[in-house]
C-alpha cells in the first residue's frame, strides 16, 4: 500500500493559502501550510522556517515567514511544515526521531500537500533533511543545502554537544521545545547519523544541487565550534567535481538564513537556472 494511503488530510482555503494537517492513522497530525498559486512550481522550505513561525517565535517574528512568502509565491507553490514536535505538531516522540523517521514523515507531508516532485531548500538540520530526501528518493527536482557541508559535516561534534546539554538544554532550544526532556530528540537523531555514508550519498544526488552559505557564518553546539564555512571550503573541490554548485554569500553571517532579502534572490537565481 502506498504511503499516501496512510495519510488523513483536512484543509481550509483562504486567500490562496491552504492550511492543512497530515497524519498517519495512529498518530497525531503533522501541521503544514501550502502557499501560492496552484500551478506554481512546488518548493518545500524546510527548517528553520516553519508553518506556525509567528506562533512559535512571537508575532514580531512573523515578518520572517511573510517576507519569504511575499518574495516567492508569485512563481512558487511553497510548502511549510511544523516539524519536529513544534508549533501545531505533536510528533515524533523524542525517542523515535531517527533519521529514518524524519525522512518518512517529511515525505508523508509532501504526499499530503500534493507535492509529487519538488525543489527543496533548508538550512542546518533542514539541510540534512534535504540530503536525505534527495539521496533516498527521486522526488527532489532541485536541492539547496543551506549552511551545512554535504562532505566533512560535523555529525560527531553535534552528537557530542547534544550529549553535553541533555541535562540542561540551552535557552535558544527551549524557545521551540515543549519541555526539557524533548531535547533528547536531537540525541536520537544525531546518534543515527554517525554511520551516514556522506561520500556515497553526496555523489549519488544527481538533481541540480547547490550548497549555500554565508561567508561569515559561524555556529557551535555546547561551545564546540562547528567550522561550517571552513569545512565547506575544504570540501569544495570534491563537491564541484561531483557536480555541486557551491555559493558563499559575501559578508553574510548565520542569521542571514532568516533574512528573505538576502536568501530569496539566491534561491530564485539557482532554481530558475536549474
Amino acid at each position: 500500500m502506498k504511503r499516501r494511503d496512510f495519510i488523513r488530510t483536512s484543509a481550509t482555503f483562504a486567500a490562496g493559502t491552504a492550511l492543512a494537517t497530515c497524519r498517519r492513522a495512529d498518530e497525531p497530525p503533522i501541521h503544514f501550510e501550502v502557499h501560492g498559486p496552484e500551478d506554481g512550481v512546488p518548493l518545500f522550505l524546510g527548517f528553520p522556517l516553519m508553518a506556525s513561525y509567528a506562533e512559535i517565535f512571537g508575532p514580531a517574528q512573523g515578518a520572517v515567514k511573510d517576507g519569504f512568502l511575499a518574495r516567492l509565491t508569485d512563481r512558487y507553490r511553497v510548502l511549510l511544515v511544523d516539524y519536529p514536535n513544534v508549533g501545531r505538531t505533536m510528533v515524533p516522540p523524542h525517542g523515535e526521531m531517527t533519521p529514518d523517521r524524519v525522512y518518512a514523515d517529511l515525505l508523508s507531508v509532501a504526499d499530503a500537500a500534493g507535492f509529487d516532485r519538488f525543489a527543496y531548500c533548508g538550512h542546518l538540520w533542514g539541510a540534512i533533511n534535504g540530503l536525505m530526501l534527495a539521496s533516498r528518493s527521486d522526488r527532489v527536482s532541485a536541492l539547496i543545502c543551506g549552511t551545512w557541508p554535504p562532505l566533512g559535516a560535523p555529525y560527531p561534534d553535534m552528537l557530542r554537544g547534544v550529549e553535553m546539554q541533555l541535562a540542561e538544554p540551552p535557552p535558544h532550544a527551549m524557545v521551540i521545545l515543549r519541555d526539557p526532556g524533548q531535547y533528547a530528540q536531537w540525541h536520537t537523531f544525531y546518534r543515527g547519523m554517525q554511520e551516514w555514508p556522506e561520500e556515497d550519498v553526496t555523489a549519488a544526488i544527481t538533481c541540480p544541487r547547490m550548497v549555500l552559505i554565508g561567508a561569515n557564518a559561524e555556529s557551535s553546539v555546547a561551545g564546540i565550534p562547528l567550522r561550517l564555512v571552513e569545512r565547506l571550503r575544504e570540501a569544495r573541490p570534491r563537491l564541484e567535481a561531483m557536480g555541486w554548485t557551491v555559493r558563499e554569500i559575501p559578508g553574510a553571517e548565520t542569521a542571514a538564513i532568516l533574512d528573505p532579502a538576502i536568501m530569496v534572490p539566491e534561491v530564485r537565481a539557482f532554481l530558475e537556472e536549474a
